[in-house]
Parts: C-alpha cells; sequence; structure tokens
C-alpha cells in the first residue's frame, strides 16, 4: 500500500474468498486490511499464506484477528508461524495474534495434539492474547470494534475504522441484528453468502444468502456490499443478483486478489 492511500484511508485486499470448500486456485476466508501504515488480517483461512506472500512478507503484518476457531478461518496460522520462524527476517517482532474468548486454549490444544513442540514455543513469534468482544482494540491509528454472529460456535464481526473511514467483516454468520448495528453506515461491507437461494438451514442457523446479505446492508444503511465465503457452484452474477432482490446500492463478488480502497483519494 503506497503512503498515500495509507495516509487517507483504507485498501482491503482479499486473501481468500471461499467457504470451507475451497474453490479451486482459491484459499479460504483472509482479509488483508492496510491503512495508516498498520496491516492486520481478519481471519487466516487455509491458503491464504501464499496470497499474503504476493503483497507482503509475514513478519510485516501488526495483528491477525480471528473471528472464530472453525477450521477455514485460522489454520493458516500455522504456517504464518513457520514464515515467522525459519523464513527471512528483518525485525525479529512477534505479530500480534488476537483470538475469541476460548480460542487460545483451543489453539494450544491443536499444538500440543500435532506438533513435537510445547505450545509455548509454537506459538513464541506470535504475541497472543484474547480480545474483548465487548471492547475496542487498537492497532496504532485502526479501531477495532466486534459483535457477536450467529453460527454453531461463538463467532464475531469486525468493525475497521481510521478517522471515520470504515469496514465491517461478517464473519460467518446468519441474518442478525447485531451484525447489522455494527456495521451502520460503514463504507464497505465484507459479508459472507454461503447459502444458495434455494437452500436452507434447519433447526440453529449459522449462514447467510446473497439475498440475506444484501437485506442486512440495506437496514444498516451501508454504502457498498461485497459478497464473501461462497461456494463454488453459485456464479457471480447469480450471487449480485441475489443481493440486489434487497439492497439497491453498490454490489460486489469477492475474489481472491481482488483490492477495495476505502477513503482515499
Amino acid at each position: 500500500m503506497n503512503d498515500r492511500a495509507a495516509a487517507e484511508g483504507l485498501r482491503i485486499t482479499i486473501l481468500g474468498s471461499s467457504s470451507s470448500i475451497p474453490r479451486a486456485d482459491r484459499a479460504c476466508s483472509a482479509y488483508l486490511i492496510e491503512g495508516a501504515g498498520r496491516a492486520v488480517i481478519a481471519d487466516m483461512g487455509t491458503g491464504s499464506l501464499s496470497n499474503l506472500h504476493r503483497y507482503r512478507l509475514a513478519e510485516t503484518i501488526d495483528a491477525v484477528v480471528i473471528s472464530h476457531m472453525h477450521a477455514d478461518h485460522f489454520l493458516d496460522v500455522v504456517p504464518m508461524r513457520y514464515a515467522l520462524k525459519y523464513g527471512p527476517r528483518s525485525n525479529g517482532k512477534r505479530v500480534r495474534l488476537l483470538l475469541p474468548p476460548g480460542g487460545e486454549a483451543m489453539l494450544r490444544r491443536l499444538c500440543d495434539s500435532f506438533f513435537r513442540e510445547t505450545a509455548d514455543d509454537f506459538l513464541d513469534v506470535f504475541s497472543v492474547c484474547t480480545y474483548d468482544p465487548a471492547g475496542e482494540t487498537r492497532v496504532g491509528d485502526l479501531r477495532l470494534r466486534f459483535a457477536p454472529g450467529m453460527h454453531y460456535i461463538p463467532t464475531f464481526a469486525m468493525r475497521c475504522t481510521l478517522d471515520g473511514i470504515s469496514t465491517v467483516y461478517s464473519a460467518d454468520t446468519a441474518p442478525a441484528e447485531q451484525i447489522v448495528a455494527l456495521g451502520r453506515k460503514t463504507d464497505l461491507f465484507l459479508c459472507e453468502a454461503t447459502l444458495a437461494p434455494a437452500e436452507l438451514e434447519f433447526g440453529a442457523r449459522g449462514h447467510s444468502s446473497a439475498a440475506e446479505a444484501g437485506a442486512m446492508a440495506r437496514d444498516g444503511e451501508m454504502r457498498k456490499l461485497v459478497l464473501t465465503h461462497y461456494p463454488s457452484h453459485m456464479a457471480e452474477a447469480e450471487l449480485s443478483s441475489e443481493a440486489r432482490t434487497q439492497y439497491g446500492g453498490e454490489v460486489l463478488v469477492a475474489d481472491d486478489h481482488s483490492q477495495f480502497d476505502v477513503g482515499g483519494s
């Protein structure tokens, strides 16, 4: 990201746009947010680290924020650790790894089960902490706030704000008023669109359709909708058409390496 854009707004780069079954040559959920000289990644889904390396080295990331502990949203923390531990390093800093409540215990169990190092050794390249879903976290001038989604395990959407400019990432969620409230009048709403129009979830829900994403964007008066976390059998035209049945603003469909500038000239 160039210095001028960093000073004036946010840049969002899609590092992974697939749902839990990756589309061909695509990664699972991961979103690079850059602004004011800082770089934050929201989720690190399967395959996303290699996409990151088109733009940045792992050591240049200030923080990785995980929405929930499903593998398609955090598993590339593992190869990122190897990049930080054994790859070329110039600064030696620890990257902040911000986990949802209960996430650190789960990650430590994973380390103890699959790696010969202890969890402490495995995670020593990170500064691991649990974010407060009801509070605010700062990464430089970037302000992060959260809201609980409606998913099968505790999951948190994220709003990133810089000088009044914002983007909101829904994470995995069924339609939820708290997501609408978090996203109110945001400049760019990254929303999951996992379900096909005729696809239903019975009992406890955990995902949205493109039309439901559109309805949340409409109800929250959000300025732009970007659909993501969608399956391989859904074409871009179908996704955007479904969203437009509920939302009259600009609708785009994310793909790996798509970039969106928010608030810059």
